[in-house]
């Protein structure tokens, strides 16, 4: 499918959200909630509070879906909605322990990390033969938990969610020079919490490996 048919889908499946069409709604939580909820869920690390902001997001974008003007792809545009929604989320829990974070771990059962760009295990080169597996995975989590949360968000859409440095920009409103700089520091930091985890250097390739195709 070209890039204009494409364009001209998405514009006649809007069409159809604005009127209220209640098929349409439903191929949106369809399409989109399972995305969402891995978004939100790893900024947020609790699976009750990630329930609730995915819930929130989507009566936001059935509410708001009137102002949606196409400037924008409708997933940039509903992953906006969610990262804002996050972050607002994610200030009022500012003083919550981080011990209070429980549930990080079931992430697997919705979404593997093992596919994603830059914070991907098979990217990162084991310094123990024994570490391997969802062993590997949840050191990942971890330590993609500790990162700073500015940092964290723009990795997991750079990386885990795929997203281009032009989409992040859209979606978190920042220039794209900042949501360049900002990833390679939140890549760097994952690093060295991964390796303080580990208690050792990682050795062999490059944390932050890269898609064949994909331009950095």
């Amino acid at each position: 499918m070209g890039a204009d048919e494409s364009r001209e889908e998405e514009a006649a499946f809007v069409e159809r959200l604005k009127a209220r069409d209640e098929t349409a709604f439903t191929e949106l939580m369809q399409l989109y909630q399972q995305r969402v909820f891995a978004l939100v869920f790893r900024m947020l690390g609790r699976r009750a509070e990630a329930e609730e902001v995915v819930q929130e997001t989507f009566v936001q974008v059935f509410r708001h879906v009137d102002g949606f003007r196409g400037d924008a792809k409708l997933s940039t545009w509903i992953f906006r909605v969610a990262v804002n929604l996050s972050k607002n989320r994610m200030k009022r829990n500012v003083r919550r322990s981080r011990s209070a974070h429980q549930d990080l771990d079931s992430i697997v059962d919705h979404s593997e990390l093992g596919s994603a760009e830059g914070v991907s295990v098979g990217s990162i080169a084991r310094p123990d033969d024994m570490l391997v597996g969802v062993q590997l995975e949840k050191v990942v989590k971890a330590a993609l938990e500790s990162l700073d949360d500015e940092f964290r968000r723009l990795v997991i859409l750079r990386d885990v969610e795929d997203l281009s440095y032009e989409e992040i920009a859209d979606v978190t409103g920042l220039p794209r020079g900042t949501v360049k700089s900002r990833i390679h520091r939140g890549r760097v930091q994952l690093r060295e919490h991964v390796e303080r985890i580990l208690g050792e250097r990682i050795g062999g390739s490059r944390a932050t490996g890269k898609k064949k195709g994909k331009k950095a």
